[in-house]
């Protein structure tokens, strides 16, 4: 450590620094999104794709015929991934940087509605969105879209703080429910005590200190769509199990309030004698 160095800033130094490329989107965000893509777009019986998760490889992915991406993809390559869309007839509507939207040289539609979204590692970023869906439009400030995704930005945020303040003022521990993607040290070990078998490769998770704006304690894993269902079910199991394991403690203990019953009461009784 240095001289005059907190014990906190030395260990900031060795944190994983967090950029626009680890902006998780809240899935509000994301629904509203889709809801305004489907009235729109036109997609009715197009396949919706999300190759953009911690571990996947945008170009390896296997897309189906007529599909479209409606992702958040990394910010630092963004520009490379329209491209790459575009070379590949793929259509698209894909999250972008609010300042840093257009692509020269490309044929897309830039949708500049400038949200402010806080995602879930913490992260606030002005957000856009582009497309090759629109033929013919280049700009469009979208504001039914910019209007329903700010609604749903906001909400989300609204909705998570309220929580947490409700418990702080309440004088108890400041607890939230959050989805099955966000798994914690302390979110496994219900799992682990009851005794589910819950694997998460390497592939399928990456590390999160912050969502939503919130600090989270001891840190924890963002998990893929497959890897979230996967704990989900076991939470299931966990739970259930945890319900066997009370039915159970229940039995054992009344058998042994009845057997040290049976041991206490006395099989006859003798008539009472005043003069004893």
């Amino acid at each position: 450590m240095a001289k005059g160095e907190t014990y906190e800033q030395f260990i900031e130094k060795f944190a994983i620094k967090r950029t626009t490329d680890d902006c998780y989107t809240p899935q509000p965000v994301y629904e509203a999104l889709l809801q305004w893509a489907a009235s729109e777009l036109h997609l009715e019986g197009r396949t919706i794709v999300r190759p953009f998760y911690p571990g996947g490889d945008y170009e390896r992915y296997d897309y189906p015929e007529g599909c479209v991406v409606i992702d958040n993809p990394p910010f630092s390559i963004y520009s490379r991934i329209v491209r790459f869309y575009l070379d590949r007839g793929i259509d698209f509507l894909l999250f972008a940087p609010g300042l840093t939207q257009m692509v020269p040289g490309t044929d897309v539609c830039y949708l500049t509605t400038v949200c402010d979204i806080i995602y879930e590692n913490g992260a606030k970023v002005r957000t856009s969105f582009t497309t090759n869906l629109l033929p013919g439009v280049r700009l469009w400030t979208a504001p039914a879209l910019r209007e329903a995704v700010q609604q749903a930005a906001d909400d989300y945020i609204r909705t998570v703080r309220r929580d947490l303040y409700k418990c702080k003022k309440n004088g108890a521990k400041a607890k939230y429910r959050w989805p099955d993607h966000l798994i914690s040290s302390a979110t496994v070990s219900r799992i682990a005590v009851r005794g589910v078998d819950l694997r998460i490769s390497a592939s399928e998770c990456t590390y999160i200190r912050r969502a939503a704006g919130i600090d989270l304690f001891g840190s924890a894993l963002l998990l893929t769509e497959q890897a979230a269902a996967r704990r989900a079910a076991a939470d299931r199991a966990a739970a259930q199990q945890a319900e066997a394991d009370r039915v159970a403690a229940e039995r054992v203990a009344a058998e042994r309030a009845a057997a040290l019953a049976k041991e206490l009461i006395p099989t006859e009784i003798a008539p009472y004698d005043p003069k004893s």
